[in-house]
């Protein structure tokens, strides 16, 4: 029987390779998106597609609303930032930092983890292409481990639960090299902060550039970015 795993699915470029990667490790796994509110909801629908592209087990979309908080440009009226220089994108905290995010879903993955009786959960964090993310960093992951491990009934009867991070040295072209290793589709995937109703990429966000400078450092075009 193959160990479970919780994988943290938003149907961006990054969770859904790190989704690959829980895959090829031998993890039967449980996908957990989240409708937060957030104003990229299309992501969703690539979550879906891409779950059951990638054979997960199950995929749960947990409902929280962060716009009762607000303080991110993906959860408010606050303007997205577009067309920045990628080089610049580290000089501080974006307002696309949703205050708590991966914090709140970690948790919610840790409830699921627990029931399912798995000692696995995969996140897709990055801080090597951008590191303007408090939350994105090894740090906080150990941290979060560190806690998971004190307070849950498996932590305190000695099964330890790991918080993977495959992805948290690579640059965003390692990444897309990882993806095609194992075979991903990143036409279903979806990484912009502010796409049009139907779902088309804005290709002048902080996320369209990073991840398009990715496919173009390994001489490829993005296909969400494909004939514009």
């Amino acid at each position: 029987m193959k160990p479970r795993a919780v994988v943290l699915l938003s149907g961006g470029l990054d969770s859904t390779t790190v989704l690959a990667l829980a895959r090829e490790a031998g993890f039967d796994s449980h996908c957990l998106s989240f409708r937060y509110g957030q104003r990229h909801a299309h992501e969703l629908d690539c979550a879906a597609r891409v779950a059951q592209a990638l054979g997960a087990t199950r995929h749960v979309v947990a409902d929280i609303d962060l716009r009762v908080f607000g303080g991110s440009a993906l959860t408010s009226d606050i303007e997205v930032p577009k067309g920045r220089d990628p080089d610049d994108h580290s000089g501080g905290i974006p307002i696309t930092y949703v205050p708590a995010r991966n914090t709140v879903f970690l948790s919610y993955a840790l409830a699921w983890a627990e029931v399912l009786d798995s000692s696995d959960v995969f996140i897709g964090v990055n801080a090597l292409d951008y590191s303007g993310y408090p939350d994105c960093r090894p740090a906080f992951i150990a941290a979060f481990e560190t806690m998971a491990n004190l307070a849950t009934r498996a932590g305190v009867e000695g099964r330890r639960l790991r918080i993977h991070t495959p992805l948290i040295e690579l640059s965003k072209a390692q990444i897309i090299a990882e993806g095609r290793r194992l075979g991903v589709d990143y036409a279903m995937t979806t990484s912009c902060y502010d796409p049009a109703p139907d779902g088309r990429a804005c290709g002048a966000c902080d996320a369209c550039q990073l991840r398009a400078r990715g496919f173009a450092a390994l001489g490829l075009e993005d296909p969400a970015l494909a004939g514009r």
